[in-house]
């Protein structure tokens, strides 16, 4: 290639969200890469047993496929095949029985008894009119709404705690559990402010599109990502780690697919002290506890319901995950994580040899935790599928410092670019109508810690893209 008129550091999928927009506009785009594979969270990889492929980080991807800016994209004609289970999510409770969630609604009045009607009645507005409300909360923080009076039914439940919202819409446990188990994918307190939305996004997405993840892993994804940058001239360089500006080949922007604490030591030195004091000053989330299994057979689950979802739920009541959650944020381990759980060889074989199967899970665990929660992980599973363990055949343990030195985007094992709490959605990574922009002509952010934040959407780096070019006057 040519000097580049632009390089992207970083290949998750918003730095190659990025990269992609700024090739489709005529640029000459290097990425530079430090892994020896493209994807940053988005990758899948041989983490156990020969023939068995694991995800590294993300593994389902309802906003990936409802994406405004990914959904556009040719990536159907890269190979990239979404798989949709006939669940998007079960939760099953203790007495045999589980929730389920779309796509649709029939599976989930069925199994919601008397909270059918209150669940509809909150989620079918917003699943009935998904594009446009991601084009709403996908978007800048600061924006003129081009849908007020759906932005307003979104927001206004949205800006409560989860717990008081699920005990306020609906009166049994399996509503209230579902509810919650959704909240839960926030990495936070139940009852902090705001936490509702992640249900209400999440939910919403799984009846209109389902939590559909890619045909073989969620590296589909990057590779599909890549190969469309590539056709539109770019370039992907791997094993490219970038240690400070310096290394880089003169662009007209660069784009920093990095969280703070990565941009402070590779472009700290041009920063302004205040912008930089600003950085330093983002906080990031607790951390993740994940474990990856080669299985001899599928999960025996006790209800029949979750042999049908692509992800279950483990946690229990809304009490149970609240106390989990909220154990978490006070520092303590919790005995009984809540477990977010993805079975894709249910309907995906291609992911493991004949008769075998792979699992992916992970739970929240406190800021700076290096202990091992295996047992913990395996016991909630064994809970609601007992025999689990006996078809273990290998299983891949990765805790905080083990993710973060596979990724250091994954700063504590902070799978989500940062906390997300209400101050930090708003000021993310600083207060500013234009956060993806620094104080440095040329120089952007376009990682989750940027506005929209975490989830392989690649609106962070659209927007940031989008950014370049207006100062680029393209």
């Amino acid at each position: 290639m040519r000097t580049p008129d632009a390089v992207v550091v970083g290949s998750g999928p918003n730095g190659l969200a990025a990269a992609v927009a700024l090739g489709g506009a005529g640029l000459r785009v290097l990425v530079r890469e430090a892994a020896a594979t493209a994807g940053g969270g988005a990758r899948t990889l041989p983490l156990t047993l020969p023939g068995f492929l694991h995800d590294h980080c993300s593994a389902v991807h309802p906003l990936a496929v409802a994406s405004p800016f990914l959904r556009t994209l040719p990536l159907a004609a890269h190979g990239l095949r979404w798989i949709s289970p006939p669940a998007a999510v079960a939760h099953p409770l203790d007495d045999g029985t589980a929730a389920l969630l779309g796509p649709g609604f029939e599976a989930t009045d069925a199994t919601l008894g008397e909270d059918a009607r209150a669940w509809r009645a909150l989620f079918a507005p917003l699943a009935r009119e998904l594009p446009a409300l991601l084009e709403e909360v996908l978007g800048p923080v600061l924006h003129r709404p081009r849908r007020p009076l759906l932005l307003a039914r979104f927001g206004l439940p949205a800006l409560l705690p989860a717990a008081r919202l699920a005990r306020a819409r609906f009166r049994g446990p399996r509503a209230r559990a579902l509810f919650a188990g959704l909240a839960a994918h926030a990495n936070r307190p139940l009852e902090a402010a705001a936490s509702a939305a992640f249900a209400l996004v999440l939910g919403a997405a799984g009846h209109a599109v389902g939590w559909p993840f890619p045909e073989g892993g969620a590296g589909a994804i990057a590779a599909a990502l890549a190969a469309e940058l590539r056709a539109r001239g770019g370039e992907l360089a791997t094993s490219a780690e970038v240690h400070r500006l310096e290394d880089l080949p003169p662009a007209r922007a660069v784009m920093l697919d990095l969280t703070p604490r990565q941009v402070l030591r590779v472009a700290g030195a041009r920063l302004p002290a205040r912008y930089a004091r600003r950085l330093a000053a983002f906080r990031y989330g607790p951390g993740a506890f994940k474990l990856d299994w080669a299985l001899a057979g599928p999960i025996p689950w006790r209800a029949a319901a979750c042999a049908v979802a692509g992800t279950v739920h483990l946690g229990g009541t809304l009490e149970e995950i609240a106390a989990a959650e909220a154990a978490v944020e006070r520092g303590e381990v919790p005995a009984r994580p809540f477990v977010l759980l993805a079975q894709p060889t249910r309907f995906d074989p291609s992911r493991a040899p004949p008769g075998g199967h792979v699992a992916w899970a992970y739970c929240h665990v406190p800021r700076g935790f290096d202990g091992d929660l295996t047992d913990a992980v395996e016991a909630q599973v064994e809970r609601f599928a007992p025999g689990f363990r006996e078809l273990v055949l290998a299983r891949a343990v990765r805790g905080p410092p083990a993710l973060e030195q596979e990724d250091a985007n994954l700063v504590g094992g902070d799978v989500g670019g940062g906390e997300a709490s209400l101050a930090q959605l708003v000021a993310r990574p600083v207060l500013s109508p234009d956060p993806w922009s620094t104080p440095v002509p040329g120089l952007y952010l376009c990682s989750a810690s940027t506005p929209p934040g975490g989830g392989v959407h690649g609106m962070c780096g659209w927007q940031a893209a989008r950014a370049a070019l207006r100062d680029l006057g393209l």
